[in-house]
C-alpha cells in the first residue's frame, strides 16, 4: 500500500502530539501548576510558623513605657542682625525621649512642636518642626533624639537671663498589638520653664489610650506661659497652694537607687549623683557628680567635708563660749532600703557615765536620704535628751566644704553673688588682720583680683526668713551645689533672726542654733533633768549643671526654681522619723489681722503685710528669744487675711508686729493645735503702743536701722560687691567712720530741720579717746509751743540692736544731772560688728513729767555710756515723743 494513503492516528484530545517522536506531548502548563502548588505550600507553612510566633510574641506585648527623658537647650541668644537692624531670638533644642520597648519594632509619628517663650508679660511663638516619622527597630532601652532650631524677631529688648522657654510637642506612638495589627496612640509632652540648665527639665507626658485627647482631637497642648522673672517664694507657712509646676518624669523612668555598705563607708547611688558617708560616724566624705569625682574638698581630711557639730556649755559658762564637739555617730543603721528611697541613720548614743563633761548631754541621730530621680541628698538631725545633766548650747550647723580649686563662684541672693577668694588667700601671710579674726583684708593673695579687698564670713549673712537658697558654682564642668531650706520653722529666733549661710572656704553652712546677732538671749538652756526633743531639717543638698559655654548664672536660676518646688513640697513626707510631723498631722491657723492706733485714725484698718505667726507660750515678743520650740509665720496680704499652715500639735501664743507701728502683738486666747482640727481665730486687733498725739518723730518703725545715714566705707575697707549696693552696712569698718564725722561734739539733730537719713548716724558707738574708747551722747533739739507742767509725756525708744551699752535719757540737763530713764546693762547681740543692720528689738515707753520740758526750746539727750571698745553702741529703730493724753472720740 502506497505509504502516502495510510491514516494517521488522531491527537490525544488532551494534549498536543510529537510527530518527530511519534507520540503525545505533555502541556508545560502542568509543571507550572504543580511547581505554584508547592509554593503555595510552602508559603502557606512559612506563614503559619510566622503567625504563631508573633501571635505568642504580641500577645505578651504592652504598650511600651515611653516617656520624656530631658530637653536641653544647647543655646539660646538674641543678636542683632545687622543688615536691617533686626533683634532676633533664637534657640536651639535637643529633646530626648526614652522608650522602654518590648516590642520589635515601633513606629514613632511627630505631628507639631511649639515653643514659646516669655519676659515682661509678652509671648512669642517660635515654629514648628520638620520631624515627622521615626522608626524604631531594636529591642530595649532605646534613646530617641530630636532637634530643632527656631528664631524669632523681638520687638523689644531683652535680657538673655529674663527668658523661660516652654515647649509642647504632640504625635503618635505607632505600635503592634498582635500579627497584622497595629496601633497608633496620640501623646503630648509638655515642658515648662526651660533654661537650658537641669538635665532633667520638668515635663509632663501623657499617652491617650482611648485615641483621642480629652477634647476629641488628638493636638499638642499649648503649655501654660511664665512669668520671666522668678516670683518671691509664698511664706513657708502661708497656706497650701497648687503646684502649678508641669509635672516631673515619673520616678520609675530613672534608675532605682542603690546602697552598698562596706567596712568603713556606705555608698547611695541614684544614678544622677552618688555619695560615701563614712560608717558609723556620719561624715559625709565624698559626692560624685556631672564627671567630678568628688565635689568635696579632698584636700581636707574626711571629717571635714561634709558633718554636723554644736557648740555646748556646762552651767555656768560666760557669754556665748563653749565646747566645739564635732557629732561622731556611734551607731548605724538602714532605716530605708527600697528602689524609690534610701535613708541612713548615723546616730551618736549619750553615756549617763560621762556626766556630760566630755560630750553634750544629749543624742544625736544624723539621718540622710537619697531619692530616686533627685539630683540631690536630704540631710536632718534628731536631737533629744532625757533626765540628764544642764547645759546649753549656743551653736548648733550642718557644713559642707567644696572643692577649692573648682568652685570659686557663691551665689546668695540675686544681687549677693561674685567670684571668692580661695582659702589660701586668707593665711596670715596673704593678709592683715582686723579688729576681729573672721575679717581681713588680702594683702598678698593668690588671686590677684582680690588684693586690698575686706573679706569677712559675716558680710553674707541673711535674715532665717531669706535663706531659700545659696551656694556655690564651679565653672568647668559647670556645675551648681546648692543648700535649699524648704522651712524655717526648726531655726531658733522667728522669721528675722539672722545666720551665716555660705563664705570662703568654700563652704556652705546650715545654722539651726546660733548666738550670732542675739548673744545669750539665743542659747537654749537646759535644765538638770529637762527632757527635750527636736528635729533641724530635712535641708535640702541640690546639684544641677548645664552645657559649657552657656551664661553660669542660669544654674543660680535653676536653683531658685528647685526651690520653690522644694518649698512647695512641704512638709516633706518621706522621712522615716515618727519625730517628724507629715501634713496628715498638721493644721491650719487662719484669720485676719487688724491694726488699730485710735490717734491716726478712728476705725481699725488691715494689719497689711505683717508679720503674724504662733510661737511657745510667753509675752509680747518672747518668740524673738525662743531657741527650743517650733515656730510658724506668714506674712497676711492687702486685707489682712492669713493662714498659717502646716502648724505642729502644740500650745502655742499668736504673736505678730506691723511694720509702721511700734511694738509686738500678742493675742489674748493661747492656740492649742490638735490633729484633724483647723483653727479659724477670726478677727484680731493690734493697738500698738499709744498715750497720745506724736509731738515729733525719728525714723520708721520696721526694726531696722537701714533708714539712717549709712556712711561709704573707709577705701582701705572695701568688699566690692557692696560699691552701690541696697545692703551697703555690710561694708566693714562703718563704726569707724562716726568718729570721723564728729571728731569732737558728738551728733545733734533737729527735728524740725535735720534730715534722718543723712543727719542721723546708724549707729551710736564709742569714739577713741587717750588709747581706749569713750560713750557718746548724742542730742536732738525740739520745740514746743505749750507745755502742760502737771500732764505726763511719753518718750517712746524703739532700737534694732544694742551690744554691751547702755542707754540714758535726760531732757535739757547734761551730765552729772541723773538720768530720769536708764536701761542698764542692754543687749549682746554685736550687730555693728558683724554688719547686721539689726540684732534684737527693744521697745522702751519711758514717763516724762511735763516739769521736765520747757516752753519753747528742749533737748533730749540720749547717752551711750559703755565705752571699752570700738564695737559697742545702739542702732535705733525709731523715737517718739508723745504729748499728754487727749479724747479721741
Amino acid at each position: 500500500m502506497d505509504s502516502t494513503s495510510q491514516e494517521l492516528p488522531r491527537p490525544p484530545v488532551h494534549g498536543k502530539y510529537d510527530f518527530r517522536s511519534n507520540r503525545p506531548r505533555q502541556r508545560k502548563s502542568e509543571i507550572i501548576k504543580y511547581s505554584i502548588i508547592a509554593i503555595i505550600i510552602i508559603i502557606i507553612l512559612s506563614l503559619g510558623v510566622t503567625f504563631a510566633v508573633l501571635f505568642v510574641s504580641f500577645k505578651k506585648a504592652k504598650v511600651p513605657n515611653f516617656q520624656v527623658k530631658s530637653v536641653r537647650v544647647s543655646r539660646f541668644s538674641v543678636a542683632n542682625v545687622l543688615t536691617d537692624q533686626q533683634k532676633v531670638l533664637s534657640a536651639d533644642v535637643d529633646f530626648f525621649l526614652d522608650s522602654d520597648n518590648k516590642n520589635r519594632l515601633v513606629g514613632v509619628y511627630f505631628g507639631n512642636m511649639v515653643m514659646e517663650t516669655g519676659w515682661a508679660g509678652v509671648e512669642t511663638t517660635f515654629g514648628e518642626t520638620n520631624v515627622r516619622d521615626y522608626v524604631q527597630k531594636s529591642k530595649g532601652v532605646t534613646t530617641l533624639k530630636v532637634s530643632t532650631r527656631s528664631e524669632v524677631e523681638v520687638k523689644m529688648d531683652v535680657k538673655q537671663e529674663d527668658m523661660k522657654l516652654n515647649l509642647s510637642i504632640n504625635g503618635d506612638l505607632k505600635f503592634f498589638s498582635g500579627p497584622f495589627k497595629t496601633k497608633r496612640l496620640p501623646f503630648i509632652v509638655s515642658c515648662n520653664n526651660i533654661s537650658g540648665v537641669s538635665v532633667h527639665a520638668a515635663c509632663g507626658f501623657k499617652l491617650f489610650t482611648n485615641g483621642k485627647t480629652p477634647d476629641g482631637k488628638p493636638k499638642a497642648q499649648t503649655p501654660s506661659q511664665t512669668p520671666s522673672q522668678t516670683p518671691e517664694p509664698r511664706p513657708i507657712d502661708g497656706g497650701p497652694t497648687a503646684d502649678e509646676s508641669p509635672p516631673s518624669p515619673p520616678v520609675e523612668s530613672f534608675p532605682p537607687v542603690k546602697l552598698t555598705i562596706q567596712d568603713k563607708f556606705v555608698i547611695m547611688d541614684n544614678g544622677i549623683l552618688q555619695t560615701t558617708i563614712a560608717k558609723p560616724a556620719g561624715f559625709v566624705t565624698g559626692i560624685k557628680y556631672n564627671g567630678i569625682d568628688n565635689i568635696l574638698d579632698t584636700l581636707n581630711p574626711e571629717d571635714d567635708r561634709g558633718y554636723w557639730d554644736v557648740v555646748w556649755a556646762p552651767p555656768g559658762t560666760p557669754g556665748t563660749r563653749g565646747n566645739f564637739q564635732r557629732i561622731v555617730g556611734t551607731e548605724f543603721r538602714v532605716i530605708i532600703d527600697r528602689e524609690d528611697q534610701i535613708e541612713l541613720s548615723f546616730k551618736v548614743a549619750y553615756d549617763p557615765a560621762t556626766g556630760g563633761k566630755t560630750v553634750a548631754p544629749m543624742e544625736v541621730d544624723q539621718r540622710y536620704v537619697m531619692l530616686r530621680g533627685v539630683s540631690g541628698i536630704y540631710a536632718y538631725g534628731i536631737f533629744e535628751r532625757e533626765a540628764w545633766p544642764a547645759f546649753g548650747m549656743p551653736n548648733a550647723r550642718l557644713a559642707f566644704k567644696l572643692q577649692r580649686n573648682q568652685f570659686k563662684y557663691m551665689a546668695i541672693a540675686d544681687n549677693r553673688q561674685r567670684e571668692m577668694p580661695v582659702p589660701e588667700d586668707r593665711i596670715k601671710s596673704r593678709v592683715e588682720e582686723l579688729i576681729y579674726p573672721e575679717a581681713v583684708i588680702m594683702t598678698n593673695p593668690i588671686e590677684p583680683q582680690f588684693k586690698g579687698e575686706v573679706d569677712d564670713k559675716y558680710q553674707y549673712s541673711e535674715e532665717s526668713q531669706d535663706i531659700r537658697v545659696h551656694g556655690w558654682i564651679c565653672k568647668d564642668p559647670p556645675t551648681g551645689f546648692w543648700q535649699i531650706t524648704p522651712s524655717y520653722e526648726f531655726r531658733s529666733g522667728g522669721p528675722n533672726k539672722q545666720f551665716l549661710t555660705s563664705h570662703v572656704g568654700p563652704s556652705t553652712l546650715a545654722m539651726f542654733v546660733s548666738a550670732h546677732y542675739s548673744g545669750e538671749d539665743l542659747i537654749p538652756r537646759f535644765a538638770e533633768g529637762e527632757p527635750w526633743n527636736h528635729i533641724y531639717g530635712p535641708m535640702f543638698m541640690y546639684m544641677n549643671n548645664m552645657t559649657k559655654g552657656q551664661d553660669l548664672p542660669l544654674l543660680w536660676d535653676d536653683a531658685k526654681e528647685r526651690m520653690m518646688s522644694e518649698v512647695k513640697k512641704w512638709p516633706y513626707s518621706f522621712p522615716a522619723s515618727k519625730d517628724f510631723a507629715k501634713a496628715n498631722e498638721r493644721v491650719n491657723v487662719t484669720g485676719t489681722f487688724f491694726v488699730h492706733d485710735k490717734y491716726k485714725s478712728k476705725v481699725k484698718g488691715p494689719a497689711r503685710n505683717a508679720f503674724i505667726g504662733l510661737g511657745p507660750p510667753g509675752e509680747a515678743g518672747s518668740w524673738q528669744r525662743d531657741s527650743k520650740t517650733y515656730q510658724f509665720w506668714t506674712r497676711t496680704d492687702e486685707h489682712g487675711n492669713f493662714t498659717i499652715s502646716f502648724v505642729r500639735v502644740g500650745n502655742y501664743d499668736l504673736h505678730g508686729w506691723v511694720d509702721g507701728f511700734i511694738g509686738d502683738f500678742k493675742h489674748t486666747t493661747p492656740i492649742d493645735i490638735t490633729i484633724g482640727q483647723n483653727v479659724d481665730v477670726g478677727e484680731i486687733v493690734f493697738e500698738p503702743p499709744r498715750d497720745g498725739p506724736t509731738l515729733w518723730e525719728i525714723g520708721v518703725p520696721d526694726r531696722l536701722a537701714q533708714e539712717f545715714f549709712i556712711p561709704d566705707p573707709n577705701p582701705k575697707y572695701v568688699n566690692k560687691l557692696y560699691v552701690n549696693h541696697p545692703d551697703r552696712f555690710r561694708q566693714y569698718g562703718l563704726w569707724e567712720r562716726y568718729a570721723e564725722l564728729y571728731p569732737k561734739d558728738d551728733l545733734v539733730y533737729d527735728v524740725n530741720t535735720s534730715d534722718y537719713s543723712k543727719d542721723w548716724f546708724f549707729a551710736q558707738v564709742t569714739r577713741p579717746l587717750d588709747g581706749g574708747y569713750n560713750g557718746t551722747t548724742w542730742s536732738v533739739k525740739f520745740n514746743l509751743d505749750d507745755v502742760a507742767p502737771d500732764a505726763t509725756y511719753k518718750l517712746r525708744v524703739a532700737i534694732a540692736s544694742a551690744s554691751n551699752s547702755e542707754m540714758e535719757i535726760r531732757f535739757n540737763k547734761q551730765k552729772p544731772t541723773p538720768p530720769i530713764f536708764t536701761t542698764g546693762q542692754l543687749g549682746n547681740d554685736n550687730s555693728i560688728a558683724r554688719h547686721g543692720i539689726h540684732g534684737l528689738y527693744w521697745l522702751y515707753s519711758i514717763d516724762v513729767k511735763g516739769i521736765e520740758l520747757n516752753k519753747g526750746s528742749n533737748t533730749l539727750f540720749l547717752t551711750q555710756t559703755k565705752g571699752s571698745t570700738a564695737l559697742q553702741g545702739i542702732m535705733y529703730d525709731y523715737l517718739r515723743l508723745e504729748g499728754p493724753p487727749k479724747n479721741t472720740n
